[in-house]
């Protein structure tokens, strides 16, 4: 994984639909009134944010796949169950952080796909968790 720092000194206002129906469809609105500012609205501490592309399919099971975009907060503190960038033995890696073996000694950093590597982190291994994902960003259509 490459890892990028934002610019979020910048404006970036998208307008944003009423309301998009997952269910049964409704009548359109006739116009947009309200704006998101990704910058303003998404991203809460720019000075410890950066972005990653991801590669492989390590956690696909909860959607995330080669080539979307991690938002990851270096601020945030890393609880058990959060998706974080680890950095391991020289590496980045995304994957779910499991610290129900604290207590043994031992924590992993688990994939969310039944054919990828699960890691266990002993106080031998170089490790650190880098930061937390808030956010992935997807591309639908390529």
């Amino acid at each position: 994984m490459k890892i990028y720092k934002g610019e979020f000194d910048k404006k970036l206002e998208l307008q944003i639909a009423p309301a998009i129906m997952a269910g049964f469809p409704s009548p359109a609105e006739e116009y947009f009134s309200e704006t998101l500012d990704f910058n303003r609205d998404m991203i809460r501490h720019p000075e410890a944010t950066f972005y990653g592309r991801v590669k492989g399919d390590s956690m696909i099971d909860v959607g995330i796949e080669e080539g979307d975009i991690a938002v990851i907060d270096k601020s945030v503190i890393a609880e058990h169950g959060d998706i974080v960038i680890a950095y391991l033995n020289g590496e980045f890696n995304v994957k779910r952080l499991d610290m129900t073996h604290r207590d043994d000694g031992y924590i992993e950093l688990k994939s969310e796909n039944p054919t990828g590597p699960n890691f266990r982190i002993s106080e031998d291994d170089n490790f650190q968790v880098w930061g937390v994902v808030v956010y992935t960003i997807k591309q639908w259509k390529k």
